[in-house]
């Protein structure tokens, strides 16, 4: 037997369904209801978002090698953070100095050096202080593992230490505080060696260039006069692979652009077919074994064009010899159509004279 209360409307009460279609309305929020919630998405109260989790160590590790390694190659340290920053490292940023170190470890000492330029880079945008000593402090926990692969870690360890001191990455004090916590022989002579290079007479003017002269970025002037060097070298005897071998001898690939620039410069001070011809083989060979980058390419051309009006100055014919120097890059495959489109051609007015109706001359040179 089932009893049920009639309402007005034949609605229903308790113990029916209610009226047809009742289902489908909305009730109304009744604020002294007990079941009422005040944070409830309905009420407009609470904003959705994504949260992606941070990404665990191996994760980190897979995902900055790469970008450490393609740096070695380029060079640019903007485009090193820019790529770090799109990992999801949270509070494990000091992973990225620490891996960033062991990599080098294994490398040569050009790449050291510019590991310690990415770091000093990376200060403030990618990693703090903090996380900067954070890392080293890893880094001498791992000596011992570390030293397995490379017998001399400590002592490049210690160089990194005294590198990041003198960057300002790292208080003078860190050398000092991590000598009192340390219990590893290898994390002290690390120490050690740090605490030597920064008590030297100058050692912090020195220390720029802790990793040598031929394995660094600096000095530019020195890196400028060998490359102007080896393409007359080049120029003179024609030997492609001797010039080749010099070129990675300087162990620079972050410099390359000096090269492109040094050569294209030359071929028109030249104002000569046979330069040209030759500085085009010269280039199109480098492009083709990936010693020198597409990136590396373009910045070169860039800056001939941005220092044409004062190329032209002593070069009156500058304009028409970089114009048809540009096209033999193109024909030969090497050159993009951005660097193409930035050719400047405004100095081809130094071309046309009075007499000649306004045409441009034509210029054949041997």
């Amino acid at each position: 037997m089932c009893i049920c209360w009639k309402t007005k409307g034949g609605a229903g009460g308790k113990g029916v369904w209610g009226k047809l279609g009742s289902e489908l309305v909305e009730a109304d929020v009744d604020m002294n209801d007990p079941n009422y919630d005040s944070d409830s998405i309905d009420n407009g109260d609470i904003e959705l978002k994504t949260i992606i989790p941070e990404m665990s160590d191996e994760d980190i590790q897979k995902g900055a090698e790469p970008i450490i390694l393609e740096y070695f190659e380029h060079g640019d340290t903007a485009e090193a953070a820019l790529a770090f920053d799109e990992l999801n490292c949270g509070t494990k940023r000091y992973m990225i100095p620490v891996l960033t170190v062991e990599i080098a470890m294994d490398h040569k000492p050009s790449h050291r050096e510019m590991t310690s330029v990415l770091i000093s880079d990376l200060y403030g945008r990618i990693v703090t202080q903090k996380d900067i000593g954070r890392a080293f402090e890893m880094l001498l926990k791992n000596l011992p593992d570390l030293v397995l692969d490379t017998p001399d870690a400590a002592i490049v360890l210690g160089n990194f230490i005294a590198r990041a001191v003198a960057d300002d990455c790292l208080p003078p004090k860190f050398v000092q505080i991590c000598k009192e916590k340390v219990d590893c022989d290898h994390a002290r002579q690390a120490l050690s060696r740090a605490d030597t290079l920064l008590s030297m007479k100058h050692g912090l003017v020195r220390l720029d260039n802790v990793w040598g002269v031929g394995g660094g970025l600096r000095p530019v002037k020195y890196l400028t006069r060998q490359m102007t060097l080896l393409l007359q070298e080049y120029l003179s005897s024609g030997d492609l692979q001797e010039a080749t071998r010099c070129l990675l001898d300087l162990e620079v690939p972050h410099f390359h652009h000096e090269l492109v620039y040094e050569a294209v410069v030359m071929t028109i001070e030249a104002i000569n077919g046979h330069t040209e011809e030759m500085m085009c083989k010269l280039l199109k060979s480098l492009y083709a074994a990936i010693i020198i980058t597409p990136d590396m390419m373009e910045r070169g051309f860039i800056r001939v064009y941005e220092d044409m009006p004062d190329i032209c100055l002593d070069v009156p014919l500058a304009y028409t010899v970089l114009e048809r120097f540009v096209e033999r890059c193109q024909k030969g495959g090497f050159l993009t159509d951005e660097v193409i489109k930035k050719m400047p051609s405004r100095g081809r007015k130094r071309f046309v004279s009075e007499g000649d109706g306004g045409r441009v001359k034509n210029h054949d040179f041997v």
